[in-house]
């Protein structure tokens, strides 16, 4: 990514999001791929943290919205590969290493850094955050809004996750018990089922819903009433919560289950030879995840 001067502070340019100060104390991050409904690859994923960054490092900034262009906030994580781009064109965050090793080991390494460690540090981000969504809102989705303090949500805005029709046990960050309850979860998880904006809210995932024509105005109004709290005490307040929900086991919990989805992942390997039951995607796509991992394997020598 290349730097470009904003007032005093080094934003980079990006391709796949957008990164905009709509009011004051204010950024808003947009993912910019509409037309693949916002499907988080590689460079969304490494885009999105340096946005993220540059907001958390900005004094000026109080409050983060993070958005989706078009007509759905995301489809997930994007299957279709990366465009020949890996792991050595982005700024690594993680110390664990290992991309490019066979067998379960590098798909845990590099499902470990760009899922679940990323999305666990945008969490823990010491600036309130707000999911601003419409549509679609589909696993590797839900995870991004997940990593938000608020969702705000359209009144068409619907969630979901098949990954169980894939054979694996959920999204890699593994909220579904803390954010609609223990029986809920399991229920959603067992049928796949869609979510509405409104059960969202009534399990408590979604604080509000809106019209999808007032969505933008009401989540700036919201922004913009949380900024006006001392900067210092909302940073307090939102460690302060995590870690009540950290020390209930919440992290704990999530090292083990995404253990138990790399596990998934493995035998969906060792039976079909491929990471998902052949059962949960279309012949077209088995073929391209076979290419996918033809090409990762030439990659590795």
């Amino acid at each position: 990514m290349e730097q470009t001067t904003a007032g005093n502070a080094e934003l980079p340019v990006f391709e796949q999001v957008r990164y905009d100060e709509p009011i004051p104390n204010v950024a808003r991050v947009t993912m910019a791929r509409p037309d693949a409904r916002n499907a988080q690859g590689l460079q969304m994923t490494y885009e999105l943290n340096a946005a993220f960054d540059h907001a958390a490092q900005d004094d000026n900034i109080k409050v983060i919205i993070l958005a989706g262009d078009g007509p759905h906030f995301s489809a997930g994580h994007d299957l279709g590969g990366d465009r020949g781009k890996t792991w050595r064109d982005f700024p690594v965050i993680g110390t664990w290493g290992g991309f490019d090793l066979g067998g379960a080991e590098g798909r845990y390494a590099r499902e470990k850094e760009i899922y679940l460690e990323m999305t666990e540090r945008w969490r823990n981000l010491p600036k309130p955050m707000i999911a601003q969504v419409q549509g679609k809102c589909i696993a590797g989705g839900l995870m991004l809004a997940w990593c938000c303090d608020l969702i705000v949500a359209g009144r068409d805005a619907q969630f979901r996750d098949p990954t169980l029709e894939m054979g694996v046990c959920g999204a890699e960050f593994f909220m579904h018990p803390w954010e609609i309850g223990v029986r809920q979860a399991k229920e959603w998880l067992f049928t796949s089922d869609w979510l509405s904006a409104d059960d969202a809210k009534a399990l408590g995932m979604v604080n509000r819903v809106v019209p999808e024509e007032e969505l933008e105005e009401f989540t700036l109004n919201l922004a913009a009433q949380i900024a006006r709290k001392p900067a210092f005490a909302l940073k307090a307040t939102k460690e302060a919560i995590n870690h009540v929900q950290d020390v209930q086991g919440r992290r704990n919990a999530m090292m083990h289950v995404f253990s138990l989805h790399q596990l998934c992942h493995a035998n969906n390997q060792m039976q079909w030879q491929l990471p998902v039951h052949p059962n949960g995607v279309s012949p077209a796509f088995r073929e391209s995840l076979k290419k996918r991992d033809e090409a990762a394997k030439k990659q590795t020598g």
